[in-house]
């Protein structure tokens, strides 16, 4: 009995542990922990630049998406093309107006994101973790509250 509660235990850290995994996203510009804020929700993830003027004139329009979509499971979340971290992240991303969270980890590994030499660009990612769909370019908030529903089967 105590050798199969011992196998039972094993098991349950490890499917702990590798569940930690799934879900760890790190934390934002701020140094605020995301993961409870990104589990099982569909994301938008931006990735942007200081110097990339498509991406200052987006972010206003990100702003508007994470705001009017939370309630519906979505977020957005921007990833800094140049790897900045810790305060020089926190400074960028106030100086460029950005709202939502910002992953101080770039998480293109994880979700297996092809690198883009163009920004900014934009991923779908789904409450499981598949990315649905790669836009490069400018977006606006209605265009990407369009392609969600699509990509949701909402009406």
């Amino acid at each position: 009995m105590g050798k199969r509660m011992g196998v039972v235990l094993g098991l349950a850290a490890v499917l702990l542990l590798s569940a930690c995994g799934q879900r760890d996203w790190g934390v934002d510009q701020h140094g605020r922990p995301l993961a409870e804020q990104l589990q099982g929700k569909w994301l938008v993830i931006n990735y942007w630049a200081e110097w990339c003027g498509p991406c200052r004139r987006e972010i206003p329009q990100l702003n508007a998406l994470d705001e009017q979509l939370r309630a519906d499971g979505v977020r957005v979340v921007g990833v800094n093309f140049d790897g900045l971290q810790g305060a020089e992240l926190a400074r960028a991303s106030e100086a460029m107006g950005i709202r939502f969270s910002v992953l101080a980890t770039d998480p293109a590994s994880r979700l297996k994101l092809p690198t883009s030499a163009a920004l900014p660009v934009t991923y779908i990612v789904d409450a499981e973790g598949r990315v649905r769909e790669r836009l490069v370019g400018e977006q606006t908030a209605a265009g990407l509250d369009s392609r969600l529903k699509a990509l949701r089967g909402d009406s």
